[in-house]
């Protein structure tokens, strides 16, 4: 068994033990707390913007060479502006499909961003479980503070919403429209992932070590750890995993610096 492997296969095992069920309780119930709350956030502000819509047509018809124009005028508030949106087949299934388009992609996007945070709280008391378990050689020095911590996440967020925004373009065409749509995200949370755990366990010049010779890898396992969070509601259950995963590779390299 190589190196990937074992620690693919250690990693699995550590998330079934008691403490760490006991944490992956933890970002599941938060994020789907705060996913809850926004979700009847957001529709209230969206019936709010939808407000009042005034629909009007004119038809002029000629009768023995004299044209007669008749208007109709109407004004369709909250609710009733769904009900004439589903009055038509296409404009019902037009709506319809874009409720739940944007709908499920705003709900994935949002539940892996929203679980990046909170697991965030929990990164140093999952490491420390690993250390007493597999690496009590290995000390746990870190080198983040809460400044530091806050100002790249809000660099990185950010930096995700300026990618959104620049590959716009992109959306339109096939294929590469799937790429676009995920780099941003995989921006964020490669690096947040690879910080949390870093900054943890390792002095700030042993992360630039992992970071420069480990590059290729460590992006591997993120993109890997990534295509599992598209699949919805996973990394609700699945982010103390990637903190294990990720910890033992760090723990590994610093343990090989450190000899």
């Amino acid at each position: 068994m190589n190196d990937q492997q074992s620690t693919l296969a250690l990693s699995i095992k550590d998330l079934f033990s008691g403490n760490m069920l006991k944490y992956s309780l933890i970002p599941f119930i938060l994020s789907m707390l705060i996913l809850y709350v926004l979700f009847f956030v957001i529709a209230g502000i969206g019936l709010d913007q939808l407000g009042t819509m005034n629909v009007a047509s004119t038809q002029t018809t000629i009768d023995n060479g004299i044209p007669h124009t008749e208007s109709f005028a109407a004004t369709l508030q909250g609710t009733a502006i769904i009900k004439f949106l589903m009055s038509s087949a296409i404009t019902s299934w037009i709506a319809s499909f874009l409720v739940y388009t944007i709908g499920s992609f705003l709900t994935l996007y949002l539940s892996v961003f929203i679980t990046l945070l909170v697991i965030g709280f929990l990164t140093h008391l999952i490491l420390k479980e690993l250390q007493k378990k597999h690496y009590p050689d290995v000390e746990m020095i870190g080198y983040s503070n809460v400044f530091e911590g806050l100002f790249l996440t809000f660099k990185w967020i950010a930096i995700m919403l300026l990618l959104f925004f620049v590959l716009i373009p992109v959306y339109f065409i096939p294929l590469l429209n799937v790429l676009a749509f995920n780099l941003p995200l995989y921006y964020f949370f490669h690096k947040m992932m690879t910080y949390d755990v870093s900054s943890n366990i390792c002095t700030r010049d042993e992360a630039l070590k992992i970071k420069f010779f480990q590059a290729s890898k460590l992006r591997l396992k993120t993109l890997g750890l990534y295509l599992i969070s598209l699949i919805p509601f996973v990394i609700l259950f699945a982010s103390v995993f990637y903190v294990i995963y990720l910890g033992h590779t760090y723990f590994r390299e610093v343990r090989k610096i450190r000899l």
